[in-house]
């Protein structure tokens, strides 16, 4: 195994060498946000992290995990069956 290489990746935010690793970033979400929500977020996270790991732009990943509300729950109750009640 090459443990440079793994530590290079990591999650780091400096790296051997003095290079600068490539964030990424994960967010979990219910679905039904339009298109233009979703670009607006990747685009202000970006330029946050790039800012505050002072990142290049070109190398911050974001991605957006949709979840359906049955498969996210809060105080033992899915999304789905809590808006259900609140009806």
């Amino acid at each position: 195994m090459d443990w440079a290489r793994l530590r290079r990746y990591s999650g780091n935010n400096l790296i051997a060498k003095g290079e600068v690793d490539m964030p990424f970033i994960q967010v979990n979400i219910l679905k039904g946000r339009s298109p233009e929500k979703k670009e607006r977020l990747i685009r202000e996270m970006t330029d946050l992290v790039s800012e505050v790991l002072d990142a290049p732009v070109q190398s911050v990943r974001v991605m957006i995990n949709e979840l359906e509300p049955e498969h996210w729950g809060i105080a033992g109750e899915s999304v789905k069956k809590r808006n259900e009640v609140s009806k």
